[in-house]
């Protein structure tokens, strides 16, 4: 008898890319539309995405362009990416915002070096989760009598080769966003 790991293994690859998406709006020093990802903007008494109100585009390797499709909108805009604390000037201008990444000093690169694994913790976490439902599905199985225990300690050794995998993926997203963060 064969166990489907199918489940598992398309858990695995969707918290390796919820912390691929959650690491793209952790700031590297180059400016990235990702970071503006969280901005909610007060459009017309209704709270939006800015991505639903504004064009993001990459002016230079430290500054984004955000450009409202409604001019009267700017305001708003610049304040709305003011409130999310990003630790990034605003310019405006008649025709949308200039958003400036200052250089990332040594102390908030280790502050975001710390982000990086708190993330990661938190998929590990995600990632255990799964196993252990997993695991309980098995012995629920095994107690059955759909398998045999045999099968099941097996399974589980399957489970946890599967499990290894999928840590040393996240291992490797994390490694790759703390070197980007530290050079």
């Amino acid at each position: 008898m064969t166990y489907n790991f199918n489940p598992i293994k398309n858990k695995i690859k969707e918290i390796e890319e919820w912390l691929v998406r959650e690491y793209q709006a952790v700031r590297t020093g180059r400016a990235t539309p990702f970071l503006l990802d969280g901005v909610v903007v007060n459009s017309y008494n209704a709270h939006v995405p800015l991505k639903q109100v504004a064009a993001v585009t990459i002016e230079d390797a430290r500054s984004l362009r955000v450009n409202p499709w409604d001019k009267n909108q700017i305001k708003e805009v610049e304040t709305a990416i003011t409130a999310a604390n990003l630790g990034v000037s605003v310019a405006a201008d008649s025709s949308g915002l200039r958003i400036i990444f200052p250089e990332l000093t040594a102390e908030s690169r280790t502050r975001m070096a710390k982000v990086v694994h708190t993330k990661l913790e938190e998929a590990r976490v995600n990632l255990r989760q799964a196993r252990d439902r997993v695991w309980t599905e098995l012995q629920t199985e095994e107690r059955s009598g759909k398998i045999s225990e045999d099968d099941k300690f097996r399974f589980k050794d399957g489970l946890q080769k599967i499990i290894d995998e999928g840590n040393q993926k996240l291992e490797a997203v994390a490694k790759k966003k703390e070197t980007e963060i530290l050079n």
